[in-house]
């Protein structure tokens, strides 16, 4: 009987559309039910920050449902934007855009991976070719690219910005930066980078994560400069893990902070402060409340990876800290997998 393997449907969980839902006036991460629902949960903190008048709530009221309608076409829109992209842009360094190679890696982070992916490897024998920036924390850093890859991915994405296709942003809290999906960078650049190195590192570093495989992620890269977003308020990321690369360009100011794991009580009460260095690293487990001092002069670029792990996440939604209600997705959606088989039979579709 021959055989043949079914391709994996992503999904998103439904708590994508109500839940975490970002609103940058107050500061907030609220879920959002119906307006009684946000009343109750949130009416003495939104007054605190000054969100008293029937207008301020009504005003309130019609942003979230406003990013709930952007959340339920966001797979759509950014896969029409995907399109556009790829029929229309042209673009500046062509380079950046093949299969990943070695030469793009510090030799640092290519001799940690073969450590990481060899026989015998062990945690504390890697934490050798690592820095250590707290671990209490798990928070690690090293060199991922060189510098003229770091040079030549800038000028590509400086290239695009100023294109006048249609852009998708990272998220709600991040106005200026670029999909790397959108962009056509996923299967040469992100694909290879989770698969053929961060996988053998990250199972060293993070063994509770990495049961299974490291098998989606969702890549942007940031962009912190005056007269743009400067700073980025305390969250965490939907995501088991996280590698953030500083890419350039000059800057000041900027530092990430990080708290505990968002779980926690008192997850900010003592705060880690990591200054970015251009080509550098920083790996982190996606529940790490963390955050973005404010930029003091110049531009800041990085390249953040959200890390996800199905077997982990199918169990327990990062977000909603419950089982999963499962939606189809496209792509990667965010990360979960619904059980299938794993073959089928080909001759009986014949």
């Amino acid at each position: 009987m021959a055989t043949a393997r079914v391709p994996r449907r992503f999904c998103r969980c439904a708590c994508f559309c109500s839940e975490n839902l970002y609103v940058a006036r107050y500061g907030l991460h609220l879920r959002f039910r119906d307006e009684q629902q946000v009343r109750r949960d949130y009416g003495q903190i939104l007054r605190s920050k000054g969100c008293v008048s029937p207008e301020d709530f009504q005003q309130l009221f019609t942003e979230l449902e406003q990013e709930v309608q952007r959340r339920q076409q966001l797979a759509q829109d950014s896969a029409a934007r995907k399109a556009l992209i790829a029929s229309s842009y042209r673009p500046a360094r062509p380079e950046v855009y093949i299969t990943l190679q070695d030469a793009a890696l510090a030799p640092e982070f290519r001799a940690a991976v073969e450590y990481s992916a060899s026989p015998g490897a062990h945690r504390e024998g890697l934490l050798q070719q690592l820095e250590t920036l707290s671990e209490e924390k798990r928070i690690y850093r090293i060199p991922v690219f060189t510098l003229a890859f770091c040079s030549a991915l800038l000028a590509e994405l400086a290239h695009f910005e100023q294109s006048d296709l249609p852009k998708g942003r990272p998220n709600t809290m991040n106005n200026h930066g670029v999909l790397l999906h959108e962009l056509g960078l996923d299967e040469p650049l992100v694909t290879p980078l989770r698969e053929r190195f961060l996988q053998p590192l990250m199972t060293q570093l993070y063994p509770e994560y990495c049961e299974g495989p490291l098998d989606s992620h969702r890549a942007f890269v940031v962009k912190y400069a005056p007269g743009q977003d400067r700073e980025l308020g305390c969250h965490y990321d939907n995501a088991e893990l996280t590698l953030n690369v500083a890419l350039g360009k000059a800057f000041t100011g900027g530092a990430l902070y990080f708290g505990g794991l968002f779980q926690a009580p008192s997850a900010l009460m003592e705060t880690l402060e990591v200054e970015h260095v251009v080509g550098q690293g920083v790996l982190h487990r996606g529940g790490q409340l963390h955050g973005a001092r404010p930029l003091g002069t110049g531009e800041r670029w990085n390249l953040v990876i959200w890390l996800r792990a199905s077997a982990v996440r199918n169990r327990l939604c990062p977000m909603c800290c419950r089982e999963p209600d499962l939606l189809d997705d496209e792509g990667f959606g965010d990360g979960f997998t619904r059980e299938e088989p794993t073959t089928v039979d080909v001759c009986a579709l014949t």
